[in-house]
């Protein structure tokens, strides 16, 4: 028999669909097998937020279904994901200032890295290029003890989304919008709320509409937590009105 998962509202990215992080997260979660080291997950279309979505088994990949409409396929991950290098914790608070999205933000509500959020309702990343090192961003999360479960840990599914967005942001997201269109993630061990973490992430020159990168999560002192790579897919704009 099937499963059904629903993400919450509040986990968008662009307005009307889930962040996309968040939701490979979900269905690699509910898809994949727990033997594997991870899963890739590849978004077919916006996730929905607020409806009922059904999880397919197959025996190469599974599919996460609304109705007949294939939302997203989960698949086996055999390989390691490059990890990018890490950087101190105020070399990472130092890009908040170069964080693009202070100009203008195709997602302005996203969970992760929007802007136009209530307080202490999203992460509120605000990945900034790293000087000398092109392509390349960097930024701080304090994941907020109170997103924490029952036991005091974090979904993973918080860490797939914090490793998404600053990958996005290698290339100038405001110029240029886009979605993401796969990801991986291996979470080796789980950040601790209320600590300070780094983010990292890099990306290779664009190929057509394609932007291939990388993100990394470290704690302050270093230490290598998880690791993402994704496919980003630009699309011809975002919520916000240009202006």
């Amino acid at each position: 028999m099937a499963d059904e998962l629903v993400i919450p509202g509040r986990y968008n990215g662009p307005a009307g669909s889930a962040n996309g992080g968040y939701a490979c997260g979900l269905f690699a979660a509910a898809a994949g097998d727990p033997r594997l080291p991870r899963s890739i997950v590849t978004l077919r279309l916006p996730p929905p937020l607020d409806t009922p979505l059904t999880v397919e088994p197959g025996e190469k990949e599974a599919r996460i279904l609304h109705g007949d409409d294939v939302i997203a396929t989960v698949a086996p991950g055999v390989d390691q994901i490059h990890a990018v290098p890490p950087v101190s914790a105020e070399a990472a608070e130092a890009c908040h200032s170069r964080y693009q999205g202070h100009a203008y933000h195709p997602f302005p509500t996203c969970f992760v890295c929007g802007l136009d959020r209530p307080a202490r309702d999203g992460l509120a990343l605000t990945p900034g290029p790293l000087p000398g090192r092109p392509r390349e961003v960097a930024c701080l999360w304090t994941p907020d003890p109170s997103s924490a479960n029952a036991d005091g840990t974090l979904d993973p599914a918080l860490v797939w989304a914090a490793l998404d967005c600053p990958s996005g942001w290698t290339e100038d997201l405001s110029a240029r919008p886009r979605v993401l269109g796969r990801m991986s993630a291996q979470v080796h061990t789980l950040p601790v709320p209320g600590k300070r973490h780094v983010i990292t992430a890099s990306s290779a020159l664009p190929e057509g509409r394609k932007i291939f990168s990388h993100s990394a999560l470290h704690t302050e002192d270093g230490t290598l937590l998880a690791v993402a790579s994704a496919v980003w897919i630009t699309v011809p704009h975002g919520d916000a009105p240009a202006g």
